[in-house]
């Protein structure tokens, strides 16, 4: 099946001659549903903490920061944005020359709301020779989406979401990746210096670096801290090869395999190379204006001091067995594991290896909202490996729909993921996981796509906060639905949290 070209091309990427059969035999069997024991709920699995336990762990927190530990922010930013424009792609090329859906109506009679506003009348006035108001009054509505999303205008239909203007400010609008590094700042920062790394795509990567020279030093200096900015690629090795509809492999019309970047679970890559002690995760577009920052901050440090809580508690448990534990002593630490980290053993033997390989890995804290029907993925109580059950984040893509109870689960579940995590990634000796050996393999996802008009099969690797981190200790802490406020098309930026 593969030629001396497919294997010269393979080892160009860093992928072996084995992962790549593995991926078109995963194309073949599919990926296994989960087995659920029960959508994680307030008082089983999610942690609600009172006034006074907040304050504790803020102050865990602030304790920890003063430690001088090395705290890294991270920002999966790659990727364009025309997602979030594809109502606005579907008006130029429609039919009709006026606003005609309600997107298409709310987008231009609230257009001067958006902080982009100044700088798409500036390109109108330069490439059509009026403003947006003389333009619109005009009828010349297309003319004015099109310079918003054209190379020749802002280009916003390309760019990534971290460059497009977001948020109002008197001193100048401002980027979702501005906005982050404000965040760094406010609950990021230790021993004056805040550490931020992007994830970006190649084309990308000069846009950022050129936003950061301009910006970074004003921000430094506001908030009285340096900043270490750093950015990575996602890998070649970690794009994924794509089949046609009979599992073969799909070749471009030069008879080349086709690869596929392998979703945001090929970050775990890019993670395992920070090097911190902490590492909080957030999605590029889940930002809000200053104005709203202070209770974003305040969630930030509960859950890391969450975090920080239970791993000294999981640590000072390490030291002992390796010391010799008494049967009081193992009991107190499988009830840690089972009531804290919510690792329950389903028949297995709980002695001191088996608590060693629950308290020796990864941590993550995950902050969950509320459920109000935004996508997510949904917290839930599922089997392991090796039969023991624990917390994980599931997409519906991972659930039988055939299987009546677990839908009623996934569709009745309270609670949702919105990509708030804060994670310890070193291990009670200061030495650092190696977290792709904490993948479930056996997790992923396969879609239907098509390349020059032909159908294709696409394989996704194990999601970053899915499959990618199943192995970890994961713990849940429901967190207000004011800290999640993303931006899935250019109208969400008129919401109020966006003003």
């Amino acid at each position: 099946m593969l030629n001396e070209q497919d294997l010269k091309q393979i080892a160009q990427r860093g992928i072996s001659q084995e992962q790549l059969e593995n991926q078109l035999h995963q194309f073949e069997t599919g990926f296994p549903f989960l087995r659920l024991e029960a959508a994680a709920a307030v008082g089983n699995g999610i942690v609600a903490p009172t006034a006074e336990e907040r304050r504790d762990y803020v102050a865990a927190w602030e304790a920890y920061k003063a430690d001088g530990h090395r705290i890294v922010k991270f920002v999966p930013a790659s990727g364009a944005a025309s997602r979030m424009f594809k109502n606005m792609f579907a008006f130029v090329d429609a039919p009709y020359d006026v606003p005609t859906t309600d997107f298409e109506k709310k987008y231009f009679d609230e257009i001067t709301h958006f902080a982009f506003y100044d700088a798409l009348d500036e390109v109108c006035r330069r490439n059509e020779g009026a403003g947006i108001k003389e333009l619109l009054a005009a009828g010349k509505y297309k003319a004015v989406a099109a310079n918003m999303l054209k190379a020749e205008g802002l280009n916003y239909g390309q760019l990534p979401k971290g460059m497009l203007l977001f948020h109002k400010y008197a001193e100048g609008p401002r980027t979702p990746m501005e906005e982050h590094l404000v965040e760094g700042a406010l609950y990021a920062a230790s021993k004056g210096e805040a550490h931020v790394h992007f994830t970006v795509s190649h084309e990308h990567i000069s846009f950022f670096k050129q936003k950061v020279a301009e910006k970074a030093d004003t921000f430094a200096k506001k908030y009285g801290i340096s900043y270490d900015i750093t950015f990575s690629e996602q890998k070649p090795s970690t794009d994924t090869v794509a089949a046609n509809p009979d599992n073969t492999p799909f070749r471009e019309a030069d008879g080349s395999l086709l690869f596929r970047p392998g979703g945001h679970g090929a970050l775990i890559e890019n993670l395992n190379e920070i090097d911190a002690d902490v590492i909080f995760i957030k999605n590029i577009d889940n930002v809000v204006p200053d104005r709203l920052k202070p209770e974003t901050v305040e969630w930030k440090q509960i859950i890391a001091g969450v975090l920080v809580t239970l791993q000294k508690q999981a640590f000072a448990y390490l030291e002992q067995l390796d010391k010799g534990a008494s049967d009081e002593q193992i009991k107190e630490m499988a009830d840690f594991v089972e009531r804290c980290l919510c690792c329950r053993a389903k028949g297995q033997t709980v002695d001191a290896d088996y608590l060693r390989r629950k308290l020796n890995r990864p941590m993550r804290v995950c902050g969950v909202v509320k459920n109000v029907g935004e996508p997510g993925g949904g917290p839930f109580l599922t089997y392991n490996q090796d039969g023991t059950v624990s917390l994980q984040i599931l997409e519906s893509s991972q659930i039988a729909t055939n299987n009546e109870e677990y839908m009623k689960m996934f569709t009745q579940g309270t609670h949702f993921n919105p990509v708030d995590l804060v994670c310890a990634v070193k291990n009670y000796k200061g030495e650092p996981f190696r977290l792709p050996d904490y993948v479930d393999k056996s997790t992923g996802f396969i879609s239907s796509k098509s390349k020059g008009g032909k159908e294709l099969k696409a394989l996704e690797l194990p999601g970053l906060w899915n499959g990618a981190m199943s192995d970890w200790s994961t713990v849940f802490v429901e967190v207000p639905l004011g800290t999640f406020n993303p931006v899935k098309t250019v109208n969400d930026l008129l919401r109020p949290q966006h003003q």
